[in-house]
């Protein structure tokens, strides 16, 4: 069988995911607004698993009128990616696994980093220590948005949907490609459950965890690193 990959996607991947995701425009809508409120002058934004880089460069064209001197960086696997991904003024894509990737050198004032279903491809035990990085990596008051695939915790909810999930789907595609799909994530994504997500938030340092986007089961958080009195959930 030949290794599945999302950049070989006839309908090309932006279409494929669109399609896969429903409500996945609105996720983007609401990632382009929160930017808005993270990123800052000379600060760097990342978006790990950045696939076409579209989404990159939609909020590089959305804050650039507010913010000077923003560095973009754009961190991809896949190899498939790379020739329409396209660098300009201060936006730079690399060509790695993001496990090996320096933030402290490449994310210098990160105040912004995404990732949008990426993290569910990588291995259970990688994923609490990318977390931690990006964590570490922020300027105080930063923002993490991570979404994902997650398993709902009670057996009859993740039938319901799971298979209503399908039904959507099957506007788009067979039950045969379905199938096939099905097949060839199968040993590719790990999904956790909201609780184990948010926890690895929270072990991570974000005490701000917000799901703020939901469809089926695909979810989106935004977690904030507390700048000293911004944001604080104690009580006095």
């Amino acid at each position: 069988m030949t290794k599945f990959t999302f950049a070989q996607a006839e309908e090309g991947f932006d279409s494929h995911i669109d399609q896969s995701v429903r409500g996945y425009s609105n996720l983007w809508e609401d990632i382009l607004r929160f930017s808005e409120y993270f990123v800052e002058d000379g600060c760097t934004v990342v978006d790990i698993g950045c696939s076409t880089g579209k989404l990159l460069k939609h909020m590089k064209a959305q804050n650039d009128c507010f913010a000077d001197k923003v560095s973009y960086r754009g961190i991809e696997i896949e190899e498939d990616f790379f020739p329409d991904l396209k660098e300009e003024k201060n936006l730079k894509f690399y060509k790695q696994d993001v496990r090996s990737f320096e933030w402290v050198t490449g994310a210098v004032n990160n105040c912004f980093t995404t990732s949008i279903f990426s993290l569910q491809f990588m291995p259970k035990r990688n994923r609490q220590v990318i977390i931690q990085r990006v964590y570490e990596s922020l300027v105080k008051g930063g923002a993490f948005i991570c979404a994902e695939k997650i398993y709902s915790e009670h057996a009859q909810l993740q039938e319901m949907m799971q298979f209503c999930y399908y039904d959507y789907k099957r506007q788009f595609y067979s039950a045969e490609e379905l199938l096939d799909k099905e097949q060839n994530l199968r040993h590719m994504m790990k999904p956790l459950t909201m609780d184990e997500l948010v926890g690895m938030c929270r072990t991570a340092g974000f005490e701000v965890v917000q799901p703020f986007w939901q469809n089926f089961n695909f979810v989106a958080l935004l977690c904030i690193k507390e700048a000293e009195g911004k944001f604080s959930t104690e009580t006095k």
